[in-house]
């Protein structure tokens, strides 16, 4: 059995945020969940190529604008599934930070970030 607390998973800054990784690849379940903290104001050009994730908003607000440019709203309740590998854009409310809990599959090692410092979207 697997326990742990918020308090006690290493933050991961992943580029535009906070990442907490509750599960990796070590831990051999096959998927990772995540707490992760979007800061305000922040806008995320986001693609995973070999991963499918899904994502829950626990608090705060935002958007996830799809690769057609549908603009999506987050809020705490709702749910957002990357099911085609989709590049999207993930924004945080200019006022309050979003938080959310996210899934990936495959899982991830756990050391990943994101690199904003290119025109395309940041990929792992």
């Amino acid at each position: 059995m697997i326990v742990r607390r918020l308090a006690d998973v290493e933050g991961i800054e992943w580029g535009n945020g906070l990442s907490r990784r509750f599960l990796v690849e070590d831990d051999g379940m096959g998927y990772t969940i995540t707490d992760t903290l979007v800061r305000a104001g922040t806008r995320s050009p986001l693609e995973y190529r070999k991963h499918l994730e899904a994502c829950y908003c626990i608090a705060g607000s935002g958007l996830v604008i799809d690769s057609q440019g549908n603009e999506h709203p987050i809020e705490p309740g709702t749910m957002y599934a990357l099911n085609e590998n989709d590049a999207h854009h993930l924004i945080a409310s200019p006022v309050e930070d979003l938080r959310l809990v996210c899934v990936f599959t495959p899982a991830l090692q756990g050391h990943e970030a994101h690199d904003f410092s290119e025109l395309e979207f940041s990929h792992y």
